[in-house]
């Protein structure tokens, strides 16, 4: 029987989600700035709206974000990066929606009323469901993981060949906004159709898995639309997914910061015990997915059925497990970790109000330790030497190290590229770009992995064209290893800069940046 307090309560938690993410929005919507991370989105977001198209004019992730980015610019009038984070925050609340109306819907197996909705648990809820929604330019991701799991909540619970096709289109429709995405969603809903045909219906996996293939190459039509229309989009959309298969990950690793390894002698012992949550956490993800899995197969064997959401967070948490190993960081944790979250969130609303009310506080705590140091409100609190600067066509408190490097893009392009004249940045400053409403003289605006010598005069030939003004070069090591410099895994187009610019020593205040003028004669 449908829980019908809970469907009650469909237009107040669409409210709550608007308004939580409203205020946190006027907490930190004018708070921080990311150059590399924040501005390639915002820099792909400006392009699309003058008629770029993603993947092929620019480096980008997959269209759908930029699109629906561009669509609220072009709506308000406006291409500065509030008005991004406000196209951001719209889906962020979605998101946050979808997941709420999950854990309102479970089930309370020990009351012998009808279920009711336990206001409590879903406040606690609500507040680690937001404080994870990290960092702001991935909310497109994270609720894509959401609505993964809400789709395949709603199969397991009356399944159907309707409802199959109906999770294929999200399936499709989460690959238009990242292929990984719809990668992962595949896996979980593949593993649901499996699960759903033990025992009396696998006869039905065929039809099941020929509706869903259907439904995902209708959620997909908007990019095969782009494929068979947009001139040399097919060419360069190919080629990203070969870059993909030849580097053989989607990310740069870096190791896992397993719980054993924490520093528990640390001065800090704030630190220290994030340290643990964090690890411990990176250790829940993938075991939450087997033992759900585990326990759903089991269920099903034994007594027919096992609670649908429980079903779809378990087969969920598994792909997504991949994204948060895929580079162990907090921030990739978070991109990894809803399905876990709302997968917890269900099963305490089924144990008894004594269990309920510690494991939320539990959550919460690790919540607390772990993600809200990463927000930029929170950050700002801390760290007195922010200050007010412009942004674009914003105001906006950002770190000073930020506006210092921001003022010396601002008085390098008055100098040398005043006029609208292009100019280039390396490897990974793509929001210079976008704050100075510039276009990019190159394609590969975050330029991470080693590249083949044709892919590099192919992007000379294009600055050769562009001629630009300056050049600042980043020399910096990422994570540490010198083989990630942009002069090791771009070595010609480094050289090409070198050759074709004159440096201008004393610009900037990082030891790090190399600052290049173009030459009069070269």
């Amino acid at each position: 029987m449908r829980d019908r307090t809970s469907s009650n309560t469909l237009p107040f938690l669409a409210l709550a989600a608007a308004a939580i993410v409203a205020s946190l929005f006027l907490w930190q919507g004018r708070v921080g700035f990311s150059l590399s991370d924040e501005g390639f989105l915002w820099y792909g977001a400006q392009r699309t709206l003058v008629g770029d198209v993603p993947v092929r004019d620019f480096m980008a992730y997959d269209p759908g974000r930029y699109y629906w980015v561009a669509a609220i610019m072009r709506l308000v009038g406006d291409n500065g990066l509030v008005t991004t984070r406000v196209a951001v925050a719209l889906v962020q609340t979605i998101g946050l929606f979808i997941a709420l109306v999950i854990v309102a819907r479970s089930r309370e197996p020990h009351s012998r009323t009808p279920p009711s909705t336990d206001w409590g648990l879903l406040a606690i809820a609500a507040a680690v469901l937001v404080l994870w929604m990290l960092p702001r330019h991935k909310l497109f991701d994270i609720t894509a993981s959401i609505v993964a799991v809400a789709a395949l909540v709603s199969l397991v619970s009356r399944p159907s060949l309707a409802r199959a096709f109906g999770v294929g289109v999200a399936v499709g429709l989460i690959a238009v906004v990242g292929r990984n995405h719809g990668l992962y969603a595949a896996c979980a809903s593949g593993g649901v159709i499996a699960y759903l045909g033990i025992g009396r219906n696998a006869q039905r996996i065929g039809p099941a898995l020929a509706a869903w293939a259907a439904g995902i190459v209708v959620g997909y039509v908007p990019v095969i639309v782009m494929l068979l229309v947009v001139r040399d989009f097919a060419s360069a959309f190919w080629d990203s997914v070969r870059l993909l298969l030849d580097y053989g990950s989607t990310n740069i690793p870096l190791p896992v910061p397993w719980p054993w390894r924490t520093d528990l002698w640390h001065p800090g012992w704030i630190e220290s015990l994030r340290g643990l949550a964090i690890g411990l956490l990176f250790c829940l993800l993938p075991a939450y997915g087997l033992l759900g899995v585990g326990y759903a197969v089991r269920e099903k064997l034994r007594t027919g059925s096992t609670p649908p959401a429980i079903v779809a967070t378990s087969f969920a948490a598994l792909p997504y497990a991949h994204y948060a190993y895929s580079r162990a960081d907090v921030g990739h944790l978070a991109l990894g970790i809803f399905p876990f979250l709302i997968g917890m969130f269900v099963l305490l609303a089924r144990v008894r109000p004594s269990l309920r009310f510690g494991g939320a506080i539990a959550l919460l705590v690790a919540t607390l330790l772990v993600a809200l140091p990463q927000h930029p409100g929170w950050q700002a609190m801390q760290n007195p030497g922010w200050i007010d600067a412009v942004v674009g066509r914003d105001r906006l408190t950002i770190d000073a190290g930020v506006a210092a490097d921001l003022a010396m893009l601002a008085k390098l392009d008055a100098t040398y590229a005043s006029g609208g004249r292009e100019f280039y940045v390396a490897p990974y400053w793509p929001g210079a770009y976008a704050a100075l409403e510039r276009r990019a003289p190159i394609w590969e605006i975050y330029a991470l992995i080693p590249r083949s010598d044709a892919f590099q005069r192919a992007e000379i030939a294009r600055l050769d064209r562009a001629q630009p003004g300056f050049a600042v070069v980043l020399d910096h090591a990422l994570d540490g290893h010198e083989q990630r410099r942009f002069r090791v895994t771009h070595p010609l187009i480094d050289r090409y800069v070198h050759e074709n610019f004159e440096p201008l020593p004393g610009i900037g205040a990082n030891a790090l940046y190399r600052v290049y003028a173009r030459g009069a004669s070269k």
